[in-house]
């Protein structure tokens, strides 16, 4: 057991660049009201952050401390941690596994179409050219992995793309080119397929 903790511990490192996932642990606790003790949230308007990659953790975390990017519920929250804190914190949530949900029936066609080939009629690119095919992300990229996000928390980001209310880098600017196009009803179907993509 003890071998296998420390190759996850090594290869974590590796992977998010230096952070420290047992130091992270250490300094998750303020997080986890929010997005609980390993990371899977416990409310569904916030995101659940076990088994996201440590690359693009690190970037939001960097960003949410910076103001850059405004969350109003975190303002403060990261105000005592510097850039080796939230190395640890991403590398400890990256090492966590996520929890898959299930999607509604009835809209797990739209959402599959969607996900997969996106809307030639629409000009939407399937989301998992970027995500994965399996939700994983790309942390190469830093870009997120979706599978097993809370419904809620996916429509109200791609709802706050599609305002323009969540564009804070170039990253999100692809985000909110892509989400202006979809209307309520895709976003409802995408956000109950991403909770159980896996």
């Amino acid at each position: 057991m003890k071998i296998r903790l420390l190759t996850i511990v090594l290869f974590s490192l590796v992977l998010s660049g230096s952070g420290d996932p047992e130091a992270g642990k250490d300094k998750s606790y303020s997080c986890s009201a929010c997005h609980g003790a390993d990371g899977n949230s416990l409310m569904g308007l916030w995101p659940s952050l076990a088994g996201q990659n440590a690359a693009y953790l690190e970037k939001q975390l960097a960003l949410i401390k910076s103001g850059e990017r405004e969350i109003p519920e975190m303002i403060g929250s990261l105000d005592s941690y510097n850039e080796q804190d939230l190395k640890d914190l991403a590398a400890y949530f990256s090492v966590n596994q996520n929890t898959i949900g299930e999607a509604k029936k009835d809209l797990v066609e739209k959402g599959f179409s969607l996900y997969y080939a996106g809307s030639l009629e629409k000009g939407i690119p399937a989301c998992s050219a970027c995500h994965s095919p399996k939700g994983q992300g790309n942390s190469q990229a830093a870009y997120p992995l979706l599978s097993g996000q809370k419904p809620e928390y996916i429509a109200k980001t791609l709802k706050d793309y599609r305002s323009g209310d969540r564009d804070y880098s170039e990253a999100s600017k692809i985000m909110v080119s892509i989400a202006y196009k979809l209307d309520d009803k895709e976003i409802e179907a995408l956000a109950s397929f991403i909770h159980g993509l896996h």
